[in-house]
């Protein structure tokens, strides 16, 4: 991890998914009040994050990191409690967009990526990042898994098991914490809307920084 120091006592958001869209907006909304641990693939998205961050005075670390390899994210969660012994919140937005295709023609490597990050990554970081959150602290998960409608079988499927499994793990947490929500996000101009919908007029789309501030009160409501 590539360290912008930050005091020990800040509060601290690691945000899955942080190189772009939601995630690098959400990042940006929150590092005024956090300091941002920010975890993406992408090593140069990260940091024009990070100089964004640091040009309105914010702190980041960058961990250029697969959330679908556990090693990894243990090494990341172990770095966090060895840093600074918990965290106050993380906001997960990392998925696999595969191609649109119709059901009885996905491709098993594009179904293999999917069930990967936006599955069974969700069921390794829960684990290693419940205890870092404790009682207190409150992980975010947004709802956009398009289940069951047509060409969306391999993001659907396992988008939608993500959410299952967060909607569990919210159930089994509501009077011990961590706080877990499940938000909504607006349709939003992003590459991977793009990606869905080639065609659509991104002129009627949330901008990501707006829908960040609209979500902003909901993510750190008490």
């Amino acid at each position: 991890m590539t360290e912008n120091t930050s005091d020990n006592d800040a509060r601290v958001a690691l945000i899955t998914g942080a190189s772009r869209g939601l995630g690098a907006a959400l990042a940006e909304a929150l590092a005024p009040t956090h300091h941002i641990v920010a975890v993406a693939r992408t090593t140069g998205a990260l940091e024009e994050l990070d100089d964004r961050i640091k040009s309105k005075g914010g702190s980041t670390t960058l961990a250029p990191m697969d959330i679908a390899v556990p090693e990894a994210m243990a090494t990341l969660c172990r770095g966090i409690h060895d840093r600074w012994g918990k965290l106050d919140l993380w906001i997960h937005t990392a998925v696999h967009s595969a191609p649109l295709t119709p059901a009885n023609f996905i491709d098993p490597k594009d179904w293999g990526k999917s069930v990967s990050i936006n599955l069974n990554a969700t069921s390794v970081l829960i684990p290693y990042v419940s205890p870092l959150l404790g009682e207190t602290g409150t992980a975010v998960f947004f709802d956009d898994a398009r289940g069951g409608e047509k060409f969306f079988s391999s993001y659907g499927a396992t988008k939608s098991g993500q959410i299952a499994l967060a909607r569990s793990w919210q159930a089994e947490t509501e009077r011990t914490g961590p706080k877990v929500r499940i938000l909504s996000p607006r349709p939003i101009a992003t590459a991977m809307r793009a990606r869905f919908f080639p065609g659509e007029d991104r002129e009627k789309l949330m901008r990501p920084g707006e829908e960040a501030a609209r979500l902003l009160p909901e993510i750190l409501a008490d």
